[in-house]
């Protein structure tokens, strides 16, 4: 299977009550298989960094990437308070989207890193059309992401993190220095790839340039959850999740074992693959690998 990004069949606007949400489709609904929806992290990031999605479409499955609402391609509001941002209105999002693309009743989540937590509460909804679900890197639970923040911190080199907590009880985390820092972790737990690929820093720099959402519902960084999600917890939901389902993630992921392991324990029947070399974009660190996990899984629903 390769991991190069195919162009889209289509792509465009649909409208979500007074907005709109950008979408891009590679391949064709009605072919015999489901089609794949993929789900970006942040909240606040963009499509960008899981470009390389699209290529599993060579296989028959159409894929559909989007911009959450706020972001990317998306309708932007950058003047909307932070209890506008809730995971409901993204969850009606996603709803608005299957629908308008005429897909609800054949296809398969993919959810990355906060897009796992927000596939997984769709998919606890046991909507009729939802054939399966991948959960990559995800948390299942913020307050336990928050902890193992404390870990991984921990472990930095010397001096790090006493910059990062200086700026952070000082408010200013807007700062050259600890951005300079922040991305000690970053390419310790997020990216392990040097230079980072194209496709990552598009979404990395679409945060940049919008952090609406990430800061609402996140915080100024990812080991520093101050947002609205800060508390929030799927575990008790897991148990409804009633479709086969596929828990990723990597063996230096910010998402760690504590992290992820609800999902393979709490969702019935859920498989888990650890990433060796990875962190927490699998799909970009071992692309060959991970396109053929993906693969399998996904014919293995055909037979199902």
């Amino acid at each position: 299977m390769t991991s190069t990004a195919k162009v889209p069949t289509t792509k465009g606007l649909v409208p979500f009550r007074a907005y709109e949400t950008w979408y891009r489709m590679t391949g064709t609904p009605g072919g015999g298989r489901p089609a794949l929806v993929v789900l970006h992290g942040g909240p606040g990031s963009t499509h960008d960094y899981l470009q390389k999605v699209s290529s599993i479409a060579v296989g028959g499955w159409p894929v559909v990437l989007y911009d959450q609402l706020g972001n990317g391609g998306s309708t932007h509001l950058p003047d909307q308070p932070d209890e506008f941002w809730t995971p409901e209105l993204f969850l009606d999002e996603l709803d608005n989207l299957l629908t308008r693309l005429g897909i609800a009743d054949d296809y398969v989540l993919l959810g990355q890193s906060w897009g796992g937590m927000l596939a997984a509460r769709h998919a606890a909804g046991r909507p009729a059309g939802l054939r399966g679900l991948i959960v990559a890197n995800a948390p299942a639970s913020y307050p336990t992401w928050r902890r193992e923040m404390e870990v991984l911190r921990a472990a930095l080199p010397e001096g790090v993190d006493e910059v990062l907590r200086a700026h952070e009880a000082a408010g200013t985390t807007g700062s050259a220095e600890y951005a300079e820092a922040m991305r000690v972790f970053y390419k310790k737990h997020v990216c392990r790839l040097d230079p980072w690929p194209q496709d990552y820093n598009a979404s990395f720099m679409e945060v940049v340039n919008d952090p609406t959402v990430y800061a609402a519902m996140n915080g100024p960084s990812e080991f520093h959850v101050v947002g609205s999600l800060k508390d929030v917890s799927i575990e008790a939901l897991l148990p409804d999740i009633a479709v086969p389902t596929l828990v990723l993630s990597g063996r230096y992921d910010e998402a760690t074992d504590a992290v992820v392991r609800p999902f393979h324990e709490l969702i019935p029947g859920a498989r888990r693959v650890v990433f060796e070399e990875s962190s927490h974009v699998p799909h970009l660190e071992e692309p060959e690998r991970f396109f053929r996990v993906l693969a399998e899984f996904l014919l293995g629903l055909a037979k199902g």
